[in-house]
């Protein structure tokens, strides 16, 4: 691939919330998978999977599940600020209108933690458990990219959404997420429904501190 091809995928891809109601073809879906899970991973421990969830009785409850834990939520939130929010958590369920969700799930290693003995201090231990427990959540969200990107490369729009991990635990359980597993995203997919507008970026200089 050019860099110029490189470069306007990058660029011209949008996270898209609003879909055709035709579903992607399974091979579609099975190119885009078998790139996302071209990413580098930690020892190459390849910590992810991928529930690819096609029916739509399914995804409109894993989107009320979601719209019921922003609704718990609200009653927390003090009152004057409940329609902003009421408001912000509204994006948290627009999977619910997807044709296709794929929810990647990732688990951390546990071979240094496994090997060291209980004379480590506890704060060693802590840093080895949360490096690799963080080291499947950064291969998998690496993955998650392949995967945005090459939806885009295959003419399908997509968003990958954080804010439904509200209900993490309730998600989990209907999809049957073993426990050593958690959920890194849930990603909206399909035809889009309309062509989202470029969003501005802050710039290089404001985002980057270089170390001589």
């Amino acid at each position: 691939m050019r860099s110029s091809d490189l470069e306007g995928l990058l660029r011209s891809r949008r996270s898209v919330r609003s879909f055709l109601a035709e579903v992607p073809p399974d091979p579609m879906v099975e190119r885009v998978l078998e790139l996302a899970i071209q990413a580098p991973s930690a020892s190459n421990k390849q910590p992810w999977r991928f529930l690819v969830v096609k029916n739509a009785a399914l995804i409109s409850e894993m989107a009320a599940i979601v719209r019921a834990r922003v609704l718990l939520i609200a009653k927390h939130v003090p009152e004057s600020s409940q329609p902003a929010f009421l408001a912000y958590g509204d994006y948290f369920t627009r999977f619910g209108s997807a044709p296709l969700v794929i929810v990647p799930i990732h688990r951390g290693h546990t071979v240094l933690s496994n090997l060291v003995d209980d004379a480590l201090l506890p704060s060693a231990r802590d840093a080895i458990l949360e490096m690799e427990r963080d080291s499947g959540l950064v291969g998998t969200s690496l993955a998650l990219m392949n995967l945005l990107l090459a939806a885009h490369a295959e003419g399908l729009g997509a968003s990958a959404m954080t804010g439904p991990l509200v209900a993490k635990d309730a998600l989990c359980t209907l999809l049957g997420v073993p426990k050593s597993w958690g959920i890194v995203a849930i990603v909206a997919m399909g035809y889009a429904a309309k062509e989202p507008r470029p969003t501005e970026r802050k710039r290089v200089d404001n985002v980057t501190r270089w170390i001589r």
